[in-house]
């Protein structure tokens, strides 16, 4: 008789309905290949042979670099689609995509899409595994696993501790799926905002909204700033850049709110001199920006591996 999967699901499309174990299981695997990777043995084979496509019909320089690097070092024959080439801009439906997708046999699919829902749709669509690298404003899985992990190797732990996400809240995947990840995990999360940019009901998913940024993040242990996505902005969700930076931009005198020991994070890319000072996100000390580029590229094998597990056995 076999043992039960540590984690029995097909896809990675969210956080969301994932049991803490099944979390911490990935951050224990990502954590191995940490390890693999630092050690410069970036070649390992168990995925010889199977054919990873990256499909993104949203542009992310560094998400997509991060998983092809992922799938290259561990063997994987990677296939990467950007929208600016794909037959999307001509016209193509997004289940017309799933079926000439799936008719590629593809091993696993990595998808980014611009439109909440979309991952799921196609994943309905395809018989092999798909891991969502965001979509619209509903998830971004692999950020908030490589963040779980950059807290985790950090402090030591996450139960317990006191997380502040602040900007743009509003229009963030990111935000959302780490409020499912760390909240899943133990630890206390408070987000900050301005109103205009404060999702409504956001205090169901467990969290403490503040809109005054230096109460918001007073005696907390991590702050996670945000990138003010303008991009999607119509309309008067600010005053001025300017105005935003003096209210919730990241200064160093600002950041003294925070445990002595605190530390920084950014999704990036950042707006330097907006969401947060260069001063801040450049201290060698209290910023873990360049961690969580690294544990991006591990969170990302681990997943990979775990979900073509059964595909290979």
């Amino acid at each position: 008789m076999t043992s039960p999967s540590p984690f029995p699901h097909r896809n990675l499309l969210g956080i969301a309905g994932l049991q803490p174990h099944e979390i911490m299981f990935l951050l224990d695997e990502a954590d191995q290949w940490v390890a693999h990777n630092r050690a410069h043995r970036t070649s390992d084979h168990r995925l010889d042979g199977l054919t990873q496509i990256n499909a993104f019909f949203e542009n992310s320089t560094r998400t997509l670099l991060s998983f092809e690097i992922a799938g290259k070092r561990l063997g994987a024959d990677v296939v990467n689609m950007q929208a600016a080439t794909s037959s999307v801009k001509k016209g193509e439906t997004l289940i017309d995509t799933a079926l000439t997708l799936n008719a590629m046999r593809a091993d696993v699919i990595v998808i980014r899409h611009g439109s909440s829902g979309a991952v799921r749709l196609i994943a309905d669509k395809v018989d092999c595994p798909v891991l969502n690298a965001g979509d619209g404003t509903h998830e971004h899985p692999t950020q908030a696993l490589l963040d779980a992990l950059t807290i985790r190797r950090r402090i030591g732990h996450i139960a317990g501790i006191r997380v502040a996400i602040c900007g743009d809240l509003l229009h963030s995947r990111v935000a959302r799926s780490n409020i499912f990840a760390l909240t899943a995990l133990g630890a206390e999360v408070r987000v900050v905002a301005p109103s205009t940019l404060m999702p409504a009901a956001i205090d169901r998913m467990g969290v403490t909204a503040f809109t005054d940024m230096d109460t918001g993040i007073d005696g907390c242990d991590v702050v996670m700033m945000l990138r003010l996505q303008t991009e999607r902005m119509e309309g008067g969700f600010i005053p001025s850049l300017r105005e935003y930076h003096m209210l919730y931009g990241l200064t160093p005198e600002r950041l003294k709110r925070a445990n002595a020991e605190a530390f920084v994070m950014h999704p990036g890319p950042m707006n330097r001199g907006v969401e947060i000072d260069s001063s801040v996100a450049d201290d060698p000390k209290r910023s873990a920006i360049p961690e969580q580029v690294e544990m991006g590229v591990a969170v990302r094998m681990a997943c990979l591996d775990v979900l073509t597990r059964e595909r290979r056995a």
